[in-house]
């Protein structure tokens, strides 16, 4: 007997009980993963690889309830974790929002020239590349946006520099990988590094340590033909930016009225750190940039 239980402890995946915990919440099986720590342990990051893309999983099925006209959907990996984070954000920051509605005529027209251009044939920024340069702009002028609330400490901590989120659709969930000091990169470099996280978060290849760290969040929910939206903040950021759908329209030009590109962006904010006077400033020189690209001349 004493053998028998000395094998099966042998043969047990070797984890400390918190990773056990963290396993058992993703609904992970810890005799599936490999553990990339001393001596084969099974690390957190080992687990959040398995459970965010280091393996393919197959979808839950759904299950049709007997006797009933309802279908029960199993709520595990990617989704589980991208469920208790959001309630964890949604009541655990008071929360807030503002919205802008601007004229983006002039940056879409700027994104066609680049795109045209060959000194941007591989990157061919996009409306997202040019919305995000523009928000890491802001940020210089208003940095309390990147920052984060330290609950132990009761401190805010403001980074200084720029880990940026962009949140990604999934068949496996949403993902959110993180931009490493994007603050630092061109229009060309930040177009390229976008469309590789999303290829990836796609294809369910995206690195534990490309979903953890970031500062400040975009989402993009135009790309779903949706105008606007109440974005939830990514646990540990105090700011996310929500991106519309741009649509042709009538709007006030130089006077008079014309078809113009107009989108629409709302920012939510954790409001123990960013104030709404903050918050909308940052959001109006977001928008200012979008409207007149080169207002940007005035913010360097």
């Amino acid at each position: 007997k004493e053998a028998a239980a000395a094998t099966a402890l042998a043969e047990r995946p070797r984890a400390t009980p918190p990773v056990r915990k963290f396993a058992r919440e993703l609904g992970v099986d810890l005799a599936s993963v490999v553990g990339t720590g001393e001596r084969g342990l099974i690390t957190r990051g080992d687990v959040q690889s398995y459970a965010g893309g280091g393996r393919t999983e197959p979808e839950p099925t759904p299950q049709r309830a007997a006797g009933t006209r309802e279908t029960r959907i199993p709520v595990r990996g990617v989704r589980k974790a991208t469920a208790e984070a959001m309630v964890r954000s949604a009541f655990g920051a008071p929360q807030a929002t503002v919205f802008l509605t601007v004229d983006v005529t002039a940056t879409m027209e700027l994104a066609a020239r680049l795109k045209a251009s060959p000194e941007f044939a591989d990157a061919k920024p996009g409306l997202l590349a040019i919305v995000a340069k523009a928000l890491l702009l802001a940020v210089r002028r208003t940095p309390e946006v990147n920052s984060r609330w330290d609950d132990a400490a009761q401190e805010i901590v403001q980074a200084e520099y720029v880990h940026l989120g962009i949140a990604a659709a999934t068949p496996r969930g949403l993902l959110v990988p993180v931009i490493r000091d994007a603050d630092a990169r061109s229009l060309g470099e930040l177009a390229a590094a976008i469309r590789g996280l999303a290829e990836t978060a796609r294809a369910a290849r995206t690195a534990p340590a490309d979903l953890s760290g970031g500062t400040i969040t975009i989402t993009n929910v135009g790309v779903f033909g949706v105008d606007a939206g109440t974005p939830i903040l990514t646990p540990g950021e105090a700011a996310i930016l929500a991106v519309g759908a741009v649509r042709r329209q009538p709007w006030e030009h130089e006077g008079g009225i014309a078809l113009r590109d107009v989108l629409t962006l709302a920012l939510s904010f954790d409001h123990r750190i960013v104030d709404g006077e903050q918050a909308s400033r940052f959001l109006a020189d977001i928008g200012r940039i979008l409207r007149d690209p080169g207002s940007v001349l005035a913010m360097v």
